[in-house]
C-alpha cells in the first residue's frame, strides 16, 4: 500500500488492547502511527513494538475529554510527525451497573470519554484532513449499541457514536473525507477479561461459553479489529462512507 507512506494516523486508547494492535496494523499499513493514551508511559509499549517492526510512532499523554489537552496533542502529531488524515476514535470505559444503581458519575465518566472525546479529537483532526482533501475516520462502536443488560451508559454511548459517524460522513464526504464505524462482539481483550473478573467468572470458561454463542464458534481477536480499520482506511476504500460493520462473528442487526 505505497499510497499510504508517509501519512500519520492518530489511534486513541492505544496502550493496549484493540487499540495496540490497530496502530500496529497501521504502522504495517505504511502510516506513521500517534499513539495516544492517557498516561504517555503507558503508550510506550506500542511505540516501541512499532519502532520494534521497523515503523515509526510517538507516544502521547493525553484525556481525549479535555479539550485542551486534545488541541496539545494534535498540535504535537502535526509538528513532530506530520499533519495526522487518519483518526481511530477508540478510546473507552466501562462503568458498568443496572440503571437503578447507576451512579451520575459512571454515566458522565463514559459520555464523556466515548462521545466528547470522539467530538473533541475528530474537531480538532478534520482540519488536516480537510487542508489535505484525505480523510479517514473510524469510530469503534460495539454490538452493545443493541442494547446490553447492565451497560445503559456504554450502551448509550456505542450508539451514539454510530449516528455521530453518519453524521460525519454526510458533512465531510465532499472534502474527500470519510468516516465509518466498526461495532465488534466479543473479542478476547483486557476490558472483556476484567468483565469476568467483575462477574467472578473464570476466563477461559468464560471464553469458551461466550464462543458457542457465536456462529463461527471463537472469541474475536484484537487483530480482527484492526484488520477491518485497515480497510476503512485504506485509499482504495474512499466510497465506503457512513456505514456501521458489526465484527461479531455472525448476524448483527
Amino acid at each position: 500500500m505505497a499510497e499510504t507512506q508517509g501519512r500519520v494516523a492518530i489511534v486513541t486508547g492505544a496502550a493496549r488492547g484493540i487499540g495496540a494492535a490497530t496502530a500496529l496494523r497501521l504502522a504495517q499499513d505504511g502510516f506513521k502511527v500517534a499513539v495516544i493514551d492517557l498516561e504517555e508511559s503507558a503508550a510506550k509499549g506500542t511505540v516501541e513494538a512499532i519502532a520494534a517492526a521497523g515503523g515509526t510512532a510517538l507516544a502521547i499523554g493525553a484525556d481525549v475529554s479535555d479539550a485542551a489537552a486534545v488541541e496539545a496533542a494534535v498540535a504535537r502529531v502535526a509538528e513532530e510527525l506530520g499533519a495526522p488524515t487518519v483518526l481511530v476514535n477508540n478510546a473507552g470505559i466501562t462503568r458498568d451497573n443496572l440503571i437503578f444503581k447507576m451512579a451520575e458519575s459512571d454515566w458522565d465518566a463514559v459520555m464523556n470519554v466515548h462521545l466528547k472525546g470522539s467530538f473533541l479529537m475528530t474537531k480538532a483532526v478534520q482540519k488536516h484532513m480537510v487542508d489535505a482533501k484525505f480523510g479517514r475516520i473510524v469510530n469503534l462502536s460495539s454490538t452493545s449499541a443493541l442494547g446490553n443488560r447492565g451497560q445503559a451508559n456504554y450502551s448509550t454511548a456505542k450508539a451514539g457514536l454510530q449516528g455521530f459517524t453518519k453524521t460525519l460522513a454526510i458533512e465531510l464526504g465532499k472534502f474527500g473525507v470519510t468516516a465509518n464505524c466498526i461495532a465488534p462482539g466479543f473479542i478476547a481483550s483486557e476490558m472483556t477479561k476484567a468483565t469476568a473478573e467483575r462477574l467472578g467468572l473464570d476466563w477461559d470458561e468464560y471464553r469458551t461459553a461466550r464462543a458457542k454463542e457465536i456462529p463461527v464458534q471463537r472469541a474475536g481477536e484484537v487483530e480482527d479489529i484492526a484488520q477491518t480499520v485497515s480497510f476503512f482506511v485504506d485509499e482504495r476504500s474512499g466510497f465506503v462512507n457512513g456505514q456501521v460493520i458489526y465484527v461479531a462473528g455472525g448476524p448483527k442487526t
